[in-house]
């Protein structure tokens, strides 16, 4: 996660299409700013909801990234958002706050805020994730 924030490894390419980015990475915290365009409204004229939805799932999801030690990972089991206030692109950014509430040997749950640049609270959201071994495949197929 240091990495991407440093510019020394690639973003996810969802970052790129829905216009948002990495700003902050801590221990068990992560941190992105997106910027809600035109591009991102549903038919009612408002952001949808599943911008609202990854940008939250990307900050909880790398929160709990931050806890994990080589040779684990993890995936999104359960995400819930609740959406409390209409967002258009009046609201020039908006940050994704992400925080690890558990992260245990098989399960990790994290919350998060989406919230304009005066604290408005725009929707907030928990995760569960699987935690798990990661299996590499060397050169010979065999998995260790």
């Amino acid at each position: 996660m240091q990495a991407m924030l440093e510019g020394r490894l690639p973003f996810a390419s969802i970052a790129q299409t829905l216009d948002f980015l990495l700003i902050e990475v801590g221990d068990g915290r992560a941190v992105f700013q997106g910027t809600p365009g035109t591009q991102h409204l549903n038919p009612m004229g408002t952001v949808h909801g599943g911008w609202f939805a990854t940008l939250l799932d990307s900050a909880v999801g790398c929160a709990v990234h931050t806890q994990m030690p080589p040779g684990r990972g993890y995936t999104t089991a359960e995400l819930s958002v609740n959406i409390v206030k209409a967002l258009t692109p009046k609201v020039q950014r908006v940050r994704a706050i992400g925080q690890v509430v558990h992260c245990g040997r098989q399960l990790a749950t994290a919350e998060g805020r989406l919230v304009g640049p005066d604290g408005t609270l725009y929707a907030h959201a928990t995760t569960t994730c699987l935690v798990f071994d990661m299996h590499h495949k060397p050169a010979g197929g065999a998995t260790t």
